[in-house]
């Protein structure tokens, strides 16, 4: 257990340049605290103490403003940055060395049964705001980019932007011009811009027929 906890603060310095002593990283960072707490709440839910493992999970939200079920599956140097917001599902499977960073959701559709949340590959990124939804395998060595939304399943070694996510480098390949975390595609605007080309088209013609009824 202290072998894994040594790790966990290991992990924090490999991935944060702002950690600066052992003291600050066990006292201060809510991520540490909430993967710690999820280690004793996931032995209860294994030994069927559901409740028990339900009241420390919820607890470790209170503290932290993470929440991560009970049921959850998450392997070794998990590394949560600031971690306000992130939410992880029971049926999430989550391997080594996989970084979430804040408001990250790894949640499901529906009410549907069974497995109903992702599953995180090694190596994953997801970033700021991500939302990853669905009974989905996310591949190893991939990265979410911030602020995505993915329904489909993403191979190894890609990178998903966009909402719906969109790969747009797989294998060192870039599959598109641009990766730009600011222009990330947004629908509703697409959709607006649409509505405005047609109005100008409607007034256009209503302008014309204007013209010709004042002519006869």
């Amino acid at each position: 257990m202290f072998k894994r906890m040594k790790e966990d603060v290991e992990t924090i310095f490999e991935n944060d340049p702002a950690a600066r002593s052992v003291l600050e990283v066990v006292l201060t960072y809510s991520g540490l605290h909430a993967t710690w707490a999820h280690r004793v709440a996931h032995w209860f839910f294994k030994k069927r103490f559901y409740f028990i493992a339900r009241t420390i999970s919820q607890i470790s939200r209170f503290f932290t403003g993470i929440e991560i079920h009970p049921g959850a599956k998450i392997g070794r140097r998990f590394f949560i940055d600031h971690g306000m917001g992130v939410v992880i599902g029971e049926t999430c499977e989550i391997g080594d060395n996989v970084t979430l960073y804040q408001g990250v959701t790894l949640g499901g559709t529906g009410k549907e049964k069974g497995k109903r949340h992702p599953t995180l590959e090694d190596n994953v990124l997801v970033a700021t705001g991500a939302k990853v939804l669905g009974s989905i395998t996310i591949g190893e060595n991939s990265k979410i980019g911030a602020g995505s939304v993915v329904l489909k399943e993403v191979p190894p070694n890609a990178t998903v932007v966009g909402i719906p996510g969109k790969i747009v480098i797989k294998d060192g390949i870039r599959l598109e011009k641009k990766l730009d975390h600011q222009n990330i595609p947004d629908p509703v605007e697409e959709r607006c811009q649409v509505f405005e080309k047609q109005i100008a088209t409607l007034q256009q013609e209503i302008e014309r027929l204007q013209k010709e009824r004042e002519t006869q």
